[in-house]
């Protein structure tokens, strides 16, 4: 590419950061203006934009972003590694829990061990990432079916609370306390999990796993990606 054809691109790339959550339109006289680029340089852009679905100019002479972004930005998401945003989130809680944690979500009539860091304690309730878990029974599988089967009974009470609690549901030694990662367009992304031996999980322990996990679920809210 020639310099004079990459400075179209950087030009053209200048155009569409103009614009912005609070400038969603403009005339060709603002984007001039934004870009400090002549209205003739404009014009030939913008048209090549709009030919290639990066803009769309309305009826009323006023350019907005096109749907060529929208494609893009799906495929930029949907490539988005979730662990990027998860696994420090699970290796903060464990380091104020000193318990295993794990990132569930619901598949079918199951919930799969998508991400997990073990408790550095010597006794500790271990699990891999990708073992699959029943929905009836333990803290995540709780949570995850209050929060995608509206109708369940105990859904109710589980979403008034926003954590549940299990004790020996599934292992007889094992405890655990999970609450939902919903993110800001209020969809459930899945559960954070602390678990441990039942003989240590006592009441304190249980409230500093939950206060912690839903800071932690809530600053999540704020990074992950949109799910499409």
């Amino acid at each position: 590419m020639t310099r004079d054809g990459a400075e179209s691109v950087e030009r053209a790339l200048n155009i569409l950061r103009a614009f912005s959550e609070t400038r969603r339109e403009m005339s060709l006289t603002e984007i001039s203006q934004s870009t400090g680029l002549y209205k003739s340089t404009v014009l030939r852009l913008t048209a090549s934009l709009e030919a290639c679905g990066f803009l769309q100019r309305g009826e009323d002479k006023l350019y907005r972003l096109g749907p060529e972004l929208w494609r893009l930005g799906a495929i930029y998401r949907r490539g988005l590694d979730l662990g990027e945003f998860i696994r420090p989130v699970l290796r903060r809680l464990v380091d104020t829990t000193q318990e295993s944690v794990s990132f569930y979500v619901r598949d079918g009539d199951e919930r799969i061990c998508l991400y997990r860091q073990n408790s550095p304690r010597a006794v500790r309730h271990h699990l891999e990432e990708g073992e699959r878990l029943p929905l009836d029974r333990g803290a995540a599988g709780r949570v995850l079916r209050a929060y995608t089967a509206p109708k369940w009974p105990l859904g109710a009470q589980i979403r008034e609370d926003g954590f549940y609690i299990s004790l020996g549901e599934r292992d007889a030694d094992v405890a655990a306390a999970s609450v939902p990662v919903i993110d800001n367009a209020g969809r459930l992304r899945g559960a954070l999990s602390v678990s441990g031996l039942r003989s240590r999980f006592d009441t304190k322990a249980q409230h500093l796993a939950i206060e912690a996990m839903k800071m932690e679920a809530a600053r999540l809210a704020d990074h992950l990606p949109a799910s499409d």
